[in-house]
């Protein structure tokens, strides 16, 4: 989801890199996490998320559809997001306790908050939002180990290959009238990267580039 704002507005204007320091440590929260509630669909997932809650939950995506993720069109775009339930508007991946059950698949906003992402030239750095964490207990955090996301590397390139192919295809969109058209774009692209199960014995990465280079072919 892209913000209609500077980087002035939500940071402080400085960039991180992956060996940088930044102060995030929330210290848990206490399982009383502001950001795990009222978040609306921003908490967008991507296929690597997906494919994080499949395989460790043991679930297809149809089942995270009835009641842990809902579908949404971002800039033109129908994709998947965290579902936030109840009263307190939580999200439903909170359990009795108020705490995360999926912490360690997380999905990647969650993993990087309260930082973001700010891509340019291809690339991109990270930022720290301000006034989006209300814990006040913050502590120095080196951002590998804050986000903690195995094969770094790869997961970098797939973030900026997704990245950048979701903004070709909102161009895409943007110039096509055909409303049906539209529709088969989005039903082929979750389909595609979001419902078509990935198996367990390939890398990730491996079949992600694999379907992206078919779909650019069919979309481009």
């Amino acid at each position: 989801m892209k913000r209609n704002c500077s980087l002035d507005e939500i940071s402080d204007g400085r960039l991180f890199g992956i060996d940088d320091l930044v102060e995030v440590n929330c210290n848990g929260c206490k399982g009383a996490a502001s950001c795990c509630h009222r978040m609306g669909n921003s908490i967008i997932l991507d296929p690597f998320d997906i494919y994080r809650l499949t395989i460790k939950l043991n679930l297809t995506f149809e089942k995270l559809l009835a009641d842990k993720i809902e579908l949404n069109v971002v800039d033109g775009i129908i994709l998947p997001n965290l579902k936030m339930t109840g009263l307190y508007e939580s999200c439903a991946f909170l359990n009795k306790e108020g705490k995360c059950s999926i912490h360690v698949n997380r999905p990647g906003i969650c993993r990087i908050f309260p930082l973001g992402r700010y891509y340019e030239n291809h690339g991109f750095k990270y930022f720290l939002q301000i006034n989006e964490c209300n814990h006040n207990s913050k502590t120095m955090k080196k951002v590998s180990k804050w986000i903690d996301t195995p094969d770094y590397k790869k997961n970098e390139r797939f973030l900026i290959d997704w990245h950048y192919f979701l903004n070709d295809v909102e161009e895409i969109i943007k110039n096509t009238q055909d409303e049906n058209q539209i529709k088969n774009i989005n039903m082929y692209l979750l389909n595609t990267f979001y419902v078509k199960k990935y198996e367990t014995d390939t890398d990730f990465y491996t079949q992600f580039n694999e379907r992206l280079t078919e779909v650019k072919k069919v979309i481009a």
